[in-house]
């Protein structure tokens, strides 16, 4: 589950709130250990992604750095470029 959270500090154009919140949704259902929640923890777990998004959003914001931005395709093609190294050419 984990390995689908994505770097999102630092790219041009800056991250959405969608992938903000993808990300936090990633983050809840690891440590939660459940990709879907029973009925009964349904409301603790959508309000600890809303709280994860919103402190992970105000991290992002406040983050500095000197580095020029990364290109999202240029990000991908070095991913898939480690991901066929890794796993042969039917990545």
């Amino acid at each position: 589950m984990c390995r689908n959270i994505r770097p999102l500090n630092n790219f041009e154009p800056p991250a959405t709130d969608d992938e903000v919140h993808a990300a936090a949704l990633q983050y809840v259902r690891k440590i939660a250990g459940t990709t879907k929640p029973s009925a009964a923890n349904q409301e603790a777990f959508d309000a600890a992604v809303d709280e994860i998004a919103h402190i992970s959003r105000h991290l992002i914001d406040a983050l500095v750095t000197t580095a020029p931005p990364k290109n999202r395709e240029a990000e991908a093609a070095k991913a898939r470029a480690r991901a066929q190294v890794r796993y042969g050419a039917s990545a």
